[in-house]
C-alpha cells in the first residue's frame, strides 16, 4: 500500500510517496485514511526526526528498531515519525519513504516545524 505524504516546511511543499510495511498498526492507518486525509503539526527532536501526534491511537507492534532515513514510525500508538537520520528503540515500524536521500529529505523537512497531510 502508498501513502501519500505532502511536506509544507514554511517556504515550499513537497510530494513524497511511501511503501507501507504490512502490520496491524500500518493497516489501521490505511483505515483512518480512507475516511480522508491527516493533517499532522511535526516538531523536530533530536535532530533526527519530525514527531506529531495522530487524531487516534493505533495498535502498537514494537520492536527493536533501528531507524535509518525516511524511515516511517509509529511511537507510543500516537505520534506519527519522519525519520531523516539514525536512531534506536523500541518502535512501530510504518514503511519507507520512495527514492530520496537522507540530504534530500532533510533539505525537505527544514530545521524547524512542519506540516505533513497524510493521504492514500
Amino acid at each position: 500500500m502508498k501513502l501519500n505524504i505532502q511536506v509544507d516546511n514554511g517556504t515550499s511543499k513537497h510530494e513524497l510517496t511511501a511503501t507501507l510495511y504490512d502490520n496491524s498498526s500500518s493497516r489501521a492507518l490505511v483505515d483512518l485514511l480512507k475516511k480522508g486525509s491527516v493533517t499532522i503539526d511535526m516538531r523536530d527532536y533530536g535532530n533526527f526526526e519530525k514527531v506529531g501526534d495522530l487524531p487516534v491511537t493505533l495498535p502498537r507492534n514494537d520492536t527493536p528498531t533501528n531507524t535509518d532515513a525516511g524511515d516511517l514510525i509509529l511511537y507510543l500508538g500516537k505520534r506519527f515519525v519522519i525519520y531523516y537520520d539514525k536512531n534506536s528503540w523500541d518502535f512501530t515500524p510504518l514503511g519507507k519513504i520512495d527514492g530520496v536521500t537522507k540530504a534530500e529529505l532533510k533539505k525537505i523537512l527544514g530545521k524547524g516545524n512542519v506540516t505533513a497531510v497524510l493521504s492514500l
